[in-house]
């Protein structure tokens, strides 16, 4: 099962280093997977430390209570719950959608068709970049002025979660050469 591929010009042979970049591809995206499976589990199990976490950032009660800007705030319990669920429901599809990616990489390893991976690896971690840096960062930075706050602050964190994905989505695309395979 070597060759090269008349059309594209790459190597077909199914054998995959360790270093190659289909592999590189496969292990960002089952981190990630996993990652994110276990942020959605430890929200469901530990439900109540990061439902403060965002009850204080969506009622704003320790930013600098600024009048100009604490219209903003919402501190029904039931919409703060509402937006906690959602964010754990995201988490949860999140992680799906790259435990499935990860298998087709893995599929992929074996047959040399990595495209559909690549597309759902991006959709997961498009998934994953809109969570954190529109949620976290523009949401919940901006909006809801988190970057006041010395006690519920979760900026750093969501940078390392944009840094995570947007690193592998960068991964994911790049095409490897035709001594390291389709």
């Amino acid at each position: 099962m070597s060759g090269i591929d008349e059309r594209t010009g790459i190597r077909t042979d199914r054998r995959w280093s360790l270093g190659s970049l289909p592999v590189a591809a496969t292990a960002l995206t089952g981190t990630v997977a996993v990652y994110m499976a276990l942020v959605a589990f430890g929200n469901l199990t530990d439900f109540g430390t990061n439902q403060q976490f965002v009850q204080h950032v969506l009622a704003m009660d320790t930013t600098f209570r600024d009048p100009d800007l604490m219209w903003r705030a919402i501190e029904s319990r039931t919409l703060q719950n509402a937006a906690y669920i959602a964010i754990i429901a995201w988490e949860a599809l999140t992680a799906g959608v790259l435990l499935f990616a990860t298998g087709l990489w893995g599929a992929g390893l074996r047959d040399g068709r990595h495209e559909k991976a690549r597309r759902v690896s991006s959709v997961g971690l498009v998934m994953m970049l809109l969570l954190f840096g529109l949620g976290f960062f523009a949401i919940g930075g901006e909006w809801f002025a988190m970057w006041q706050s010395s006690e519920w602050n979760g900026l750093d964190a969501a940078a390392r979660n944009v840094m995570l994905a947007a690193f592998t989505l960068v991964v994911v695309h790049l095409r490897p050469s035709s001594r390291d395979g389709g």
